[in-house]
């Protein structure tokens, strides 16, 4: 028995509002696991303007919670973010000006996708055990990211993770907020002096700008052919179909549904780079944040995409030192929590389905954890190719 996605969309009939309670305020700070080193990376390796980095960010957070009523994450496009701050190709250095070039090809790719509706087509080719190993290898993924951060300091892992599972469930005493906290604390314990740099930090009024003036042709084509081309198969199999997913199951009473998703993919890609933003997605591990440290609803994206702006306006030029209160054990415990939910999400109802069904969730989810791009390829040929008798198991 093949199981398929329900992709419809529709409408709730009394829709839902977005919240801004105390649990709205701790889920809003559940993907800063992914959220902090991209930024960190684009900003002290390219040289990227911090504020344009963040504004674009924050205003995108804003839009997305608004429209959405659900946590609905805005992240940095991985593949990209990896490529450009690691100097992937040493021939073709990336600059500024090639991260923007990626986000306006990486836009008009998931804009005009969205729009003709061949978003959702692509989509539909996916059988659902294939669309949960995705999710369960994405989980899985951020899981182990977030124990390699967490071993560069086991003490205050071993506190932070302590923390964490004794308040997950408390609705008083929200874990993010005493996580937060803590890590604050050990940060400034380890480094006495971030606490004297931290209140030298000055308030600098920034307003957005035109930051495409420094992007030449040259650059374009660097970002459409080294770093955007190689993100697609990620940003489908992610930040289209798993966030679709995700967000379903989690609140069918305001569903999505692909071709919407790669629209606001598009028109977030399209706007970024004007104002000197980087690639972003949205990540179904993002939402696994948010709703694991106890969002329901688009205020928690409201909240971060707020702060994040009023950081890009009046403390841009302050951020490097602002992150250093977010110790890396710290942020491996949100990340590597974020992983489990991620992963509890992409589980299959073994007693439900076929083998073959179960053969090919599992294989995805194993390719999932090197590449997303390849589960999606060989998990959707594999699951049909079993469908058909062509491969026995």
């Amino acid at each position: 028995m093949e199981i398929q996605v329900d992709r419809a969309s529709s409408a709730p009939s009394q829709p839902a509002r977005n919240r801004f309670d105390r649990l709205e305020w701790a889920g809003a700070f559940g993907d800063l696991g992914t959220l902090i080193p991209f930024v960190v990376a684009y900003i002290s390796l390219l040289k990227l303007d911090p504020f344009g980095v963040l504004f674009a960010f924050g205003a995108t957070m804003i839009a997305c919670g608004i429209y959405y009523r659900t946590p609905f994450p805005v992240q940095p496009m991985k593949a990209i973010g990896v490529a450009a701050t690691g100097q992937a190709i040493p021939i073709l250095p990336v600059t500024p000006g090639a991260v923007y070039g990626a986000g306006l090809i990486t836009g008009l790719v998931w804009f005009v996708l969205g729009v003709t509706g061949s978003a959702r087509k692509v989509a539909q080719v996916i059988t659902r055990p294939v669309a949960l190993g995705i999710i369960m290898g994405l989980g899985l993924t951020f899981a182990l990211e977030g124990i390699k951060l967490m071993a560069g300091g086991w003490v205050i892992s071993a506190i932070g993770f302590s923390i964490a599972l004794l308040l997950l469930t408390n609705r008083q005493i929200p874990a993010m907020f005493l996580l937060l906290l803590f890590g604050a604390v050990a940060a400034v314990v380890q480094n006495p002096a971030l606490l004297e740099e931290l209140a030298g930090m000055r308030i600098d009024l920034r307003l957005p700008t035109w930051a495409l003036g420094s992007m030449s042709w040259s650059d374009l084509v660097v970002g459409a052919l080294v770093l955007a081309l190689p993100q697609i198969p990620l940003t489908l199999g992610n930040a289209v179909i798993a966030i679709t997913e995700e967000n379903n199951r989690l609140f069918p009473d305001r569903r999505v549904n692909e071709n919407g998703v790669a629209t606001s993919t598009g028109l977030m890609n399209l706007f970024g780079p004007l104002v000197g933003g980087v690639p972003m997605c949205h990540g179904a591990g993002g939402m696994a944040g948010h709703v694991r440290f106890g969002a329901h609803t688009g205020g928690a994206t409201i909240i971060l995409g707020s702060v994040l702006v009023l950081a890009a306006v009046f403390l841009s030029g302050s951020i490097e030192t602002l992150f250093r209160i977010f110790p890396q054990p710290v942020l491996g415990v949100i990340l590597f929590l974020t992983g489990i939910q991620l992963a509890l999400g992409g589980t299959c109802d073994f007693k439900k389905v076929t083998k073959e069904d179960r053969f090919a969730h599992i294989t995805t989810a194993a390719l999932a954890m090197w590449n997303i791009g390849a589960a999606f390829v060989l998990g959707v040929a594999l699951h049909h190719l079993m469908k058909r008798g062509v491969i026995k198991i």
